[in-house]
């Protein structure tokens, strides 16, 4: 290790890293024992409620439709009937997803495990630079968690799972790919929502500038439409109301890397403007 600890050996490493992997399994184990046992509230209320009208997504559109004037925009009814076709489906879809929301939930003691593990690696004014990562890359996920959980996952599964080419054929969904569809899509845009984390850390390293964020921020606004277009339905609404929080996070991120370079710019200057003092 750097700074006044001593130096380690790659088997220390190794053993303080299995350490925090120990700690972190142990409180993913236990968020998703908690999960396992709270069944009903797990999955009536927070797995299966896109799947009903009365989600609170689907009464804000309509809401959102009274308002505007614009009835099409309101769901009020759900094209489709959630299915179990396997002997072992249930069982197997009760652990699974505990083991997910376990994960979700032991997430910001995942990575502050992660961090200190890796901050006693860095020099003292990198760790000062970085003060406060775990809590800013726990919002983020957790606000992009609640984003698709709320409003890309439902939008995908009411018009997925209600798209019919013939009125002879009924939806039948397979609970497995129902929750596939509702964890992906949830889980894909806590991700994206780390963006700014991101672009900060690559700042910070001098791999990225916000010049260089400018240039390509048309490339950027392509790439950012085509994810929408994955994830969402082919409906220009959806793809609308995902796209302009992920450009509102590229332009924040264009902010970050700004204020990142300007600082490490004036941190280097200092320090040659020190070391020419010195040999002077």
């Amino acid at each position: 290790m750097l700074g006044s600890q001593q130096e380690m050996s790659f088997i220390d490493h190794l053993e303080a890293l299995r350490w925090h992997v120990i700690r972190a399994a142990i409180a993913v184990v236990v968020f998703a024992l908690g999960a396992f046992f709270s069944k009903d509230f797990l999955f009536h209320e927070l797995m299966l409620g896109p799947s009903r009208s009365d989600f609170w997504t689907y009464r804000m559109s309509c809401k959102l439709a009274a308002f505007l004037g614009a009835p099409g925009l309101c769901i009020d009814k759900i094209g489709f009937v959630i299915q179990n076709r396997e002997m072992s489906g249930q069982l197997t879809m009760h652990i699974s997803t505990s083991f997910i929301v376990g994960l979700v939930l032991g997430f910001p003691y995942l990575f502050w495990e992660l961090w200190r593990f890796i901050e006693p690696g860095l020099y003292p004014h990198e760790r000062q630079n970085s003060r406060g990562a775990v809590l800013f890359v726990s919002l983020l996920f957790m606000a992009g968690l609640l984003f698709g959980y709320y409003i890309a996952a439902p939008m995908s599964i009411q018009f997925l799972a209600g798209y019919v080419v013939d009125a002879s054929i009924e939806n039948q969904i397979d609970m497995q790919s129902y929750l596939s569809t509702l964890t992906t899509m949830s889980l894909s845009c806590a991700f994206v929502f780390e963006l700014p984390m991101i672009v900060f850390f690559l700042a910070k390293a001098g791999l990225i500038t916000p010049e260089i964020m400018r240039v390509y921020r048309k490339h950027a606004i392509v790439v950012v439409l085509v994810i929408a277009a994955i994830i969402t339905p082919p409906e220009v609404t959806s793809q609308i109301i995902v796209t302009i929080p992920i450009i509102l996070l590229y332009e924040l991120s264009i902010n970050i890397a700004r204020v990142v370079t300007r600082n490490r710019t004036a941190s280097l200057n200092a320090q040659l403007a020190e070391n020419q003092g010195v040999a002077e």
